[in-house]
């Protein structure tokens, strides 16, 4: 994902902008995995493979996110891994 799409993001939950970036690993400039989190409702989205993964809570695969927390566990803030919605560890 490159950094200027952030301009354009918002949640899909509530439309806030901007969201707020956490970076885990980065290549060539363009962020391969990281979190955007929303600060009003408090819910993170995974950039997977350079792709924001914004889908609502039903839509979720919340094995990939627990698992991706897991993964990422000393790159992210507490907020996100122990408070973040829609689930953390």
């Amino acid at each position: 994902m490159n950094r200027e799409i952030l301009e354009i993001l918002a949640c899909p939950i509530d439309k806030f902008h901007p969201l707020d970036l956490f970076e885990c690993k980065t290549e060539n400039e363009k962020i391969v995995e990281g979190v955007l989190y929303c600060k009003k409702c408090s819910r993170f989205f995974p950039i997977i493979d350079e792709i924001p993964i914004m889908l609502p809570d039903d839509l979720r695969d919340k094995k990939r996110d627990l698992e991706f927390l897991q993964a990422c566990i000393e790159q992210l803030p507490q907020k996100i891994v122990k408070e973040a919605l829609p689930w953390h560890l």
